[in-house]
């Protein structure tokens, strides 16, 4: 990326102390946009709203050997650092909380979907964090130029969540094509047939559709038709972005998604949907999220994959992961995936896709890894009550065509094997019974009472 002299840090950082700091960073961020059309109009430019010392003291730090020597992506971990400190403490609440997907979450899409070569789609963008993680997975495990490996295109529906992504791929260096759009009444990329992959964390149950806009009754990528309800109505959008999604793969692409848990069992217009994206044989797995992922919501949520690719065998069968009780705890309110999490719940897709049922190989990591080694003892993928199974056509027919991880997996129950329960249960029926004693004593003693 060329960045014009005035706009280094290195000229910033030795103005004299006489000069006007705010206005020479001003100056920068318009040179900047100067030499990259796609941010123009992007860019901060009121600094002049900032205390002189603290910004000449920023870009001292910033400017620090230190810094400048770091190997990697350091600027752009740095944007995400702070991008997800802001989410996390309700940043954004005006723009509906949704310019940020916490990075378990797209930690564990990219993983599944493996994005590595072609055009990669999210058509509900937010701040652009699922480009920024497909990059750094072709950095770490393609090793590869992510601008010669992929091409991006985004569409979002906010201005600041717009601007917000356009800063983030140009702060990591990455190439691509951001849209202010409404995804429900547009197709601005056109992309529909020719993704490789689409990843997306849509706004949930959006309501207030135009389900009389005449681009609805036009548009190719709803193979299936809106999700019209008997007044002619859309209750909410969630089956409109699932069929976008499959819609924009090519015939061997992938998705992945977070979608509102209520989806999987949806009834009505929604549920005939279901059945017809189900009987195309391209979803491959749903994995059901516990609450408190989201930094400012704490709803439950499921992640989906489709998949045009998926070998013949596999056609008729989904991979059901309920990870319900597989996370780790940030803090009272936030939860995570562990790496190992990550890593285990990636060979189960791995074990699935390939259809080879082991799952540690020869990769040092799989092999020591604790969570694989609790659930799998024996090295191969096999169904685990209340974790994961593979389900068939036949058996979703029998569910009414639910997706519902937990309605296949079933319900482990932990019995302790070194707890004394007959002892405990004698305990409490003698406490129940001196209960009973007291109760009916304390009756008598009311009954007796005369006013």
């Amino acid at each position: 990326m060329f960045i014009a002299e005035k706009a280094k840090y290195d000229y910033l950082a030795d103005l004299p102390e006489g000069e006007n700091i705010a206005e020479a960073i001003n100056n920068a961020m318009k040179l900047i946009e100067a030499e990259y059309p796609d941010l123009e109009g992007i860019l901060p430019k009121s600094y002049q709203e900032f205390d002189e010392k603290l910004l000449r003291d920023l870009v001292r730090v910033f400017n620090k050997d230190a810094v400048k020597n770091a190997k990697g992506d350091v600027f752009g971990r740095i944007y995400e650092f702070f991008l997800m400190k802001f989410s996390m403490q309700g940043a954004g609440a005006q723009e509906g909380g949704e310019f940020f997907t916490p990075p378990s979450l797209v930690n564990l899409i990219v993983n599944f979907i493996q994005p590595n070569h072609g055009i990669v789609h999210d058509p509900a963008c937010g701040s652009g964090g699922m480009f920024v993680q497909t990059a750094h997975f072709i950095e770490d495990q393609v090793h590869k130029n992510v601008n010669e490996a992929i091409t991006v295109y985004g569409t979002e529906l906010k201005s600041n969540n717009t601007r917000l992504a356009k800063m983030n791929l140009a702060i990591h260096g990455i190439e691509g094509k951001i849209i202010e759009a409404n995804s429900f009444y547009t197709n601005p990329h056109h992309l529909t047939g020719k993704c490789d992959f689409v990843m997306a964390n849509p706004p949930f149950n959006v309501d207030k559709i135009d389900a009389k806009n005449k681009f609805l009754a036009d548009d190719d990528r709803l193979p299936f038709g809106p999700p019209l309800t008997g007044k002619g109505t859309i209750s909410n959008g969630n089956y409109l972005w699932m069929q976008y999604f499959h819609s924009y793969l090519n015939e061997t692409g992938r998705a992945g998604f977070v979608m509102a848990s209520s989806a999987t069992d949806a009834g009505n217009a929604e549920k005939l949907i279901r059945q017809k994206l189900i009987e195309t044989g391209d979803v491959e797995c749903i994995v059901a999220i516990s609450n408190n992922f989201f930094y400012t919501r704490s709803l439950p949520c499921h992640v989906w994959f489709f998949n045009k690719g998926k070998k013949k065998e596999n056609k008729d069968k989904v991979l059901m992961i309920d990870a319900r009780n597989t996370f780790n705890k940030v803090s009272t309110t936030i939860n995570d995936f562990s790496n190992e999490h990550l890593e285990g719940l990636t060979a189960l897709m791995n074990a699935f896709r390939s259809n080879d049922s082991s799952l540690r190989g020869t990769k040092q990591s799989l092999q020591k890894n604790q969570w694989l080694n609790q659930h799998f003892p024996e090295n191969k993928y096999q169904d685990v009550e209340g974790l994961c199974k593979i389900a068939s056509i036949e058996e979703i027919k029998e569910q009414d065509y639910s997706l519902t991880p937990g309605r296949y997996v079933g319900v482990k129950i932990d019995i302790d094997m070194d707890f004394d329960y007959k002892t405990r249960m004698t305990e409490i029926h003698a406490e129940l019974a001196q209960l009973n004693t007291e109760a009916n004593s304390l009756m008598e003693q009311i009954q007796a009472v005369k006013l």
